[in-house]
């Protein structure tokens, strides 16, 4: 049987640079085995498989895969997706919809902006769940070894290592400039101690660019995925991290994310929180995806 499938680039408008995500359409029929040996064969971060939707009125049914295991949920795959469904279903490439999509966690609600000539567009979402605090204790020797770095790398100002979900667990680990966090590395041996199979977010003040907020590094070894050029989930979850750590009042936040230089993938990531009472009301992610490829599985 002959399967579509389509290439892009997420978190940027620049083919090649970005989070590479293959998306599969009409997967219907393949089961979780096939499934999990597709993303495998693609070796990308994430695979998405599209699937008819169970509720009528939404748009599409999703499943995510890394190269080994499935995920409930993950920003870039959220992202591209709703670009490529959203640019399949107008003719001339350029509109603007609402779309929603049913992930593992539950639907998630998208809007997408398309770029004339049908190449891609920009889509936002809006999380899933609210980021939760992880009760976990984190050891910062065990940290530093795990990322080879020394202990004084390791926080700034008054931030420290802590751990959040919104859909998908991370431990973020403050360092304190950019010369720091591009000489961080995983180092194996020491990783189960210090994280798990949990992946480690790594981030930092100090910008390549001026204006952006924050320059980021995502490490998943136990996924699979030793290094992610751009992690929208993570993003997600970081909410909890700025609020928690930074000096905010109420009303809307907009922090930009950039991840991925160190790969030579460089990627963007808006992340907007809305504060009420001094609490995370909403939390919504978004950025650019470009299509890069598009071809038939013949599975």
């Amino acid at each position: 049987m002959t399967r579509r499938y389509a290439i892009l680039d997420v978190f940027t408008a620049t083919p090649l640079e970005g989070n590479a995500l293959a998306v599969v359409l009409d997967a219907d029929g393949l089961d979780d085995r096939e499934l999990q040996r597709i993303a495998a064969e693609f070796s990308l971060s994430e695979t998405v498989f599209v699937y008819s939707p169970e509720n009528p009125v939404h748009t599409a049914r999703l499943r995510i895969f890394t190269p080994q295991e499935e995920l409930p949920f993950a920003g870039h795959p959220t992202v591209g997706t709703a670009v490529l469904l959203a640019s399949n279903r107008t003719a001339d490439g350029a509109d603007d919809m609402l779309i929603v999509l049913e992930e593992s966690i539950g639907p998630v609600r998208c809007g997408v902006t398309l770029h004339a000539g049908g190449a891609g567009g920009h889509a936002w979402f809006d999380a899933p769940k609210l980021p939760l605090s992880l009760d976990r204790a984190l050891n910062i020797e065990h940290i530093a070894a795990a990322l080879s770095l020394s202990t004084d790398d390791i926080g700034f100002e008054a931030h420290i290592p802590s751990a959040y979900g919104a859909g998908a667990d991370f431990v973020f680990v403050p360092v304190r400039n950019l010369e720091a966090i591009g000489r961080a590395a995983p180092n194996t041996a020491a990783w189960l101690p210090a994280f798990g199979e949990t992946p480690a977010w790594l981030y930092t003040h100090e910008t390549e660019v001026v204006g952006r907020q924050f320059h980021a590094r995502m490490f998943a070894p136990a996924l699979g995925i030793a290094e992610d050029p751009a992690t929208g989930s993570a993003a997600a979850a970081f909410a909890a991290v700025a609020h928690r750590f930074e000096a905010m009042g109420d009303g809307t936040h907009t922090i930009v994310i950039e991840q991925g230089f160190e790969m030579n993938r460089p990627s963007i990531i808006s992340l907007e929180l809305d504060l009420e009472g001094d609490a995370i009301t909403e939390v919504r992610i978004g950025g650019e995806a470009v299509i890069v490829a598009e071809g038939d599985l013949r599975i």
